[in-house]
């Protein structure tokens, strides 16, 4: 019989990338993570042995816990958490089984320092169009579901990230930018390394929108009349960003699970 306290790689892989996606939660000891520092997409990564400090911060998450092999680690704290009364699995298999069957992993290193809460900070030019929001959906749903944005004057942005420890994106002269003609959302996806079908299909669709070259694929002008039109719907950047993490999730999974599928009217026949 199937546990019901534990997911298997398959059934988590469908989820990462989705806004309903758990929580992950990694507890490899120190030597296992040294030997790949990567993690999982989005995944935290915290002490087993500091489980009941720690748990509280997860009320009201389903929460997916990784270790190395899915054994004594990750099924202790998942019933840990289960205990303090949260939703909480242990993958199946564990970090080997996941990196084994070829499923995203991000490049630890490449994740910025945290804030004391945990967070990533961020900062770039107010009044977002295309970039701008797709570099956030990336960030939010596949490196830290936490992040904070900060949108100020183009001007501001250097002096800004400074004085508020916040990583510069998406201007002139930094380390997440454009690089030749690809984007900063191309940037982020290399950097990290979450390359995929699904995130190259549309990083295509970003680029060809964010760079005025519409006829890279059939998509982009849509795409971009949507993003035109949000940003035309909301004066507040971090409301228009809200709206738009919708637009990407819809067009990360037509990427994913329907670029194969057509829709015709009438159905059967022609129109009377």
């Amino acid at each position: 019989m199937p546990s019901t306290t534990q997911i298997t790689v398959p059934q988590l892989a469908r989820l990462v990338g989705l806004p309903d996606a758990p929580r992950l939660v990694d507890v490899r000891v120190d030597d296992d993570f040294d030997a790949d520092p990567r993690l999982l997409p989005a995944a935290c990564r915290r002490d087993f042995r500091t489980v009941s400090t720690w748990a509280a911060e997860f009320q009201g998450s389903r929460v997916a816990v990784i270790c190395q092999k899915g054994q004594k680690l990750s099924q202790g704290v998942a019933a840990w958490l289960r205990h303090e009364g949260i939703a909480a699995e242990s993958l199946e298999g564990g970090f080997e089984a996941w990196a084994a069957a070829g499923a995203p992993l991000v490049v630890a290193g490449a994740v910025p320092p945290r804030d004391e809460k945990g967070r990533t900070i961020w900062v770039t030019r107010a009044r977002p169009k295309v970039d701008r929001i797709a570099c956030p959906w990336l960030i939010r749903r596949f490196i830290d579901p936490a992040a904070v944005f900060l949108f100020v004057d183009a001007a501001e942005v250097p002096a800004t990230a400074e004085r508020f420890g916040a990583v510069p994106f998406d201007i002139d002269g930094v380390f997440w930018s454009h690089r030749g003609e690809r984007c900063s959302f191309d940037t982020m996806i290399e950097e990290f390394g979450l390359r995929s079908d699904p995130l190259d299909r549309l990083a295509l669709i970003v680029r060809a929108a964010d760079t005025a070259r519409l006829d890279l694929v059939p998509q982009a002008a849509g795409f971009l009349a949507a993003s035109l039109g949000l940003s035309r719907m909301f004066r507040d950047d971090l409301e228009q960003l809200e709206a738009g993490m919708l637009l990407y999730d819809a067009f990360f999974r037509w990427c994913r699970d329907a670029t194969e599928e057509t829709h015709n009217w009438p159905i059967g026949g022609k129109a009377p």
